[in-house]
């Protein structure tokens, strides 16, 4: 017998599937963005990066910029019981802090495990040193004579000199060896680095980024380092080809160099140059660089989809934030373009680099400082690279590149306008916290629902694919829309599901009931 409950279950659901999804319209070149992104926060700790345990677990590895990693467990999605990240910060995997220079833009920056890390166990870390205070932190100067830099000359910050600080790349191991066939896991890593990777001086200390990710398809590690300039990069180290700052590198770490090879490539550690690597033939170039043209990289991802796109967030200067999708041999304009902005600064010792001299690839999406609420308290703009969106709780984001502001001013997602245009529509988009939340959000005075996040420093995905953002306030993941009250006709994790009329918002039973319900109907 149907009841008056069964037919409002049924007509629900009729609705819903009668709805187009938010990011599907009969034209495919004006796509509609998502209703809005619904977060849950799932810790109170501020870290700086995330990356999966590659055992496929939902197990992964936190960091904090002061030096300290961590293995934590995430929640399961759309468990019954709504949990927090697990985990034990009395009990770190590796404690670096005694080696790491932490200050504003400084500190421990990235981790990668290497692809085979379940057998090998083998750990890459980036981080800053003091070569005052710390021991070891010795580098060749990234300003020097080779790419027409003096730094007796340079008019580096009151309180530092130049090349005083280092970008270091060091490996450690779980098991005290990298040859081992097996891990014996201990839970810990071992505190002795087993080798340098990667050590060099900075002329300033700002904007030298620092992320490390291994290719999902090469195997090789893709270093990320910004034109180390607390202004508009007056050496033009990010157009000098000799220059390493302002670069994305690529590195073999699987095949130590010999002293005679290192000494005549020029090599900056102990790694080997991949034989495809775009300049690996031309003597003008480091043969490291993979593309160049860079400000501050913050935040680069491969998108788990499609691997072979590999996207950057790029921090600007003055007037632009981009989102680059990176090619080999890329020059994405920096400081010839600020996004697709030409510049010109008044004073440049480094010299210039002229607009017709170069290619130039522009950004795929980004946002004018003058398009945005700037906060003058908190800061200018500082855009925050994320991910391509493909995981199952809100079906509605597939596909869609999410990104943010380290001052949190909006969050936006961008999509193809056509299927591999590389061609992004980006949209702001309404965030809100979700009310069963497994932690309690904070809120933005006078804003109904919408988290205050403080600063998001980073964003990262897990071996489902669920999406992360780390902050200031927090660690937050992306959860299903209906949970803050926003629409998408095919999701799965609904528990309770809000239908908008006039303004009004009616609270009914969830879909898996109604479905349910409805099946009942059709097989009594």
């Amino acid at each position: 017998m149907i009841g008056i409950i069964d037919i409002l279950c049924i007509f629900i659901l009729l609705l819903h599937s009668s709805s187009s999804s938010p990011n599907v319209t009969n034209d495919r070149n004006t796509p509609h963005p998502p209703t809005g992104l619904c977060l849950e926060k799932l810790g109170n700790s501020s870290y700086l990066c995330m990356v999966p345990h590659p055992d496929g677990s939902n197990r992964v590895f936190v960091c904090n910029q002061q030096g300290k990693i961590w293995l934590a467990t995430a929640p399961e999605v759309g468990s019954s019981h709504s949990q927090p990240l697990m985990v034990d910060e009395s009990d770190p995997f590796l404690d670096l802090s005694g080696q790491v220079q932490f200050a504003t833009e400084m500190g421990l920056t990235s981790i990668a495990l290497h692809p085979n890390f379940t057998q090998n166990g083998r750990l890459f870390v980036v981080f800053n040193c003091d070569k005052f205070q710390q021991p070891g932190c010795e580098g060749r100067c990234s300003c020097n004579t080779d790419v027409g830099c003096d730094p007796s000359k340079v008019e580096s910050l009151p309180e530092s000199y130049p090349c005083q600080f280092h970008v270091v790349i060091a490996e450690f191991t779980a098991n005290g060896t990298t040859r081992s066939s097996k891990l014996s896991w201990t839970g810990h890593a071992n505190l002795v680095e087993v080798r340098r990777i990667f050590t060099m001086g900075l002329p300033f200390e700002p904007y030298h980024a620092g992320q490390i990710l291994f290719g999902p398809s090469d195997g090789y590690l893709y270093v990320m380092i910004g034109d180390a300039s607390h202004v508009a990069d007056l050496y033009n180290f990010a157009q000098n080809k000799k220059s390493l700052l302002g670069k994305i590198l690529r590195l073999d770490v699987d095949i130590i160099p010999s002293e005679e090879e290192i000494s005549r490539l020029g090599l900056w550690g102990n790694y080997s140059i991949p034989k495809d690597n775009p300049y690996v033939n031309d003597k003008d170039f480091g043969p490291e660089i993979w593309a160049l043209g860079f400000s501050n990289p913050w935040r680069c991802s491969f998108d788990s989809d499609r691997p072979s796109r590999f996207i950057c967030g790029d921090v600007g200067k003055d007037q632009y934030e981009e989102i680059n999708i990176i090619k080999k041999g890329g020059n994405y304009g920096w400081r010839v373009f600020e996004g697709p902005y030409l510049t010109h600064p008044s004073y440049a010792p480094g010299g210039y680099t002229q607009p017709t001299a170069i290619t130039t690839i522009f950004p795929v999406t980004g946002y004018r400082h003058d398009n945005i609420n700037i906060d003058a308290s908190k800061g200018p703009a500082s855009i925050v690279g994320g991910y391509f969106y493909r995981a199952d709780a809100d079906p509605c984001l597939n596909a869609w590149y999410i990104y943010t502001d380290l001052y949190s001013y909006d969050i936006w997602t961008a999509i193809e306008t056509t299927e591999t245009s590389e061609n992004l529509t980006g949209f702001s988009v309404p965030f809100g916290c979700a009310h069963d939340s497994p932690m309690e959000c904070g809120f933005k005075s006078g804003a109904n629902n919408v988290p205050d996040l403080g600063y998001v420093l980073s964003f990262s995905e897990d071996n489902n694919k669920d999406v992360y953002l780390l902050t200031s306030s927090g660690v937050y993941r992306v959860a299903a829309p209906s949970r803050c009250g926003y629409h998408c006709a095919t999701e799965r994790y609904s528990n309770v599901t809000r239908v908008a009329s006039s303004g009004n918002l009616l609270e009914i039973a969830s879909l898996g009931a109604c479905f349910i319900s409805f099946m009942a109907v059709i097989f009594l």
